[in-house]
Order: structure tokens, then sequence, then C-alpha cells
């Protein structure tokens, strides 16, 4: 039961251990990530700042910014017909992807590769563990995003959930956003 217990997702794995990164670990692998070749360090944003799935950054291409409007449009790739959405980024990352050289998509690669490009980062930033994953990040971007109090349903829209029965699971308060929960209490 590491992904699904009760046939529901769960933020530990069987034995305990987180599946998404922290703040801390996050910011350790954009910090390792700025070492990286431009179109990957890229990459490693575009999956940290957006929660996408692996698969629908892969898809991206000059075409899917929007530029004015700070964001990047992904597709749905979880849904039958098509389902686009709107998840804003920061101006940076625009940018990065500005510079990117241009052509139909910004990463022709297997995702295999890209997956092994994200994981030698997540090594370079000293995180290993269920979290240390392209799904690790995506997970990281809801938890924080809950953290934050951003509403459950624009968490949902961002992950490009299909129901807010999956987007909840990132309400469930953990670690230090549980600890500042009980320490109010206190």
């Amino acid at each position: 039961m590491s992904f699904m217990q009760f046939g529901q997702w769960q933020v530990h794995d069987g034995t305990g251990r987180r599946k998404y990164v922290s703040h801390g670990e996050r910011r350790r692998f954009l910090a390792a990530a700025d070492r990286l070749r431009p179109d990957l360090r890229a990459l490693a944003y575009v999956l940290a700042y957006t929660g996408c799935r692996i698969s629908e950054a892969l898809s991206l291409g000059p075409h899917r910014l929007d530029i004015e409007g700070g964001a990047l449009i992904f597709q749905t790739l979880k849904r039958r017909r098509p389902l686009f959405r709107r998840v804003p980024v920061p101006r940076r990352l625009l940018e990065m992807l500005l510079d990117l050289p241009a052509g139909e998509r910004f990463w022709p690669i297997h995702r295999a590769t890209a997956w092994r490009h994200i994981k030698a980062a997540m090594d370079a930033a000293g995180i290993s563990g269920p979290m240390a994953t392209c799904k690790g990040l995506r997970h990281g971007f809801g938890m924080h995003a809950a953290g934050q109090a951003v509403p459950p349903n624009l968490i949902g829209k961002w992950l490009g959930h299909a129901s807010l029965s999956t987007t909840v699971i990132y309400l469930d308060a953990v670690g230090a956003e549980e600890r500042g929960f009980a320490k109010r209490m206190w």
C-alpha cells in the first residue's frame, strides 16, 4: 500500500515517509537546478512552480505560454477529452522558457530521460526517499499551496484534478503546518 491506502492517496508511504518535497527541499532542488544546462533548469522550475505531471511539462511549447497573463497552459493528460488549464507562474520562469531555442516543444526528450535528469538534481540537492521524484515535486506543490491558504478549488484547477476529493488530501495539515496549528492551541 505505498501509494494508495483504503482507495485514497496518502501524504506518506507505507513506512510513514513523506511523499512530497518540503519547502526547504524545494529550495535546495531549485539551487541544484540552477547548475543545470538552461533547458533542464527550465524543466525543473516548471515542475516545481506548477505541480504539473512530467508528461504535461514535456508537451509544453512556445504556443502554450501566456506571456501577458503570466501563465503556462497545460493539457491535462489524465482526461479522455482535451482539457486545458492555465497555471500562473513567476515572470522569471516565463523568461527562462522564452530564452530556450524555438521549436514545437521545449523538451523533445522521452519522459524517462527527463525523469533521470530531475532525479540527478534531487541527488545533487541531497534529497532522497519517496519525495525525490517528479511526483514528489507535484505533491510538494499541492502541499505548499494548501499551506499558503490557496483555496482548494484553485489548487485542484492548477493540478488538473477532476474531483475536489483528490485536492482535499493536500489540506491535511502535516509537519510544520500541523505544529503551527498545535502551537496556536497551546
